[in-house]
């Protein structure tokens, strides 16, 4: 099978976060913030590549909204191409880790930064389905894909 984007762009990674003593203690009460987001989502495969979203620029910092307060997290993505078939299933692993790591008080919404791809509006409203959602994931084949996709390498791991 051919590659769509066989030769993508790899850029920079964001400086990992220094850690204090009280992001470990269970007493501090910390709100979400975007780069807790951020680090959540950075180290998700690529589906095609052997490389991480973050390093495909595919998320980024300054596409994350947190609210905190009125529990609620929106990631936005761009696809490394405006036709890219993986758009969707990018778009559900992004949904799945964020539904798996975070407190479900939280409204999360993923969807295609406006104007990076040719059918965002569709990708859009699929990954906004929650029934859509689940049902893809009952899909043992696409299930699997995700959860590598998911899966974090031993460098991530400290």
């Amino acid at each position: 099978m051919a590659l769509e984007n066989a030769a993508p762009r790899v850029y920079g990674k964001v400086q990992e976060r220094v850690t204090l003593d009280n992001d470990f203690d269970d007493d501090v009460i910390d709100p979400f913030d975007s780069r807790e987001i951020f680090d959540l989502v950075r180290h998700i495969n690529d589906p095609e590549h052997p490389l991480t979203l973050e390093e495909l620029n595919v998320v980024r910092l300054d596409q994350i909204l947190v609210d905190d307060a009125q529990n609620y997290v929106r990631v936005q993505f761009t696809p490394t191409i405006p036709h890219c078939s993986m758009a969707s299933l990018i778009g559900l692993c992004l949904r799945v880790r964020l539904l798996r790591a975070l407190p479900p008080r939280f409204k999360v919404d993923v969807e295609i930064f406006p104007g990076t791809h040719a059918t965002e509006a569709s990708i859009n409203k699929q990954l906004a389905d929650k029934e859509r959602v689940a049902a893809a994931l009952e899909n043992p084949n696409l299930k699997t894909v995700v959860n590598e996709c998911l899966q974090l390498d031993d460098k991530y791991l400290d």
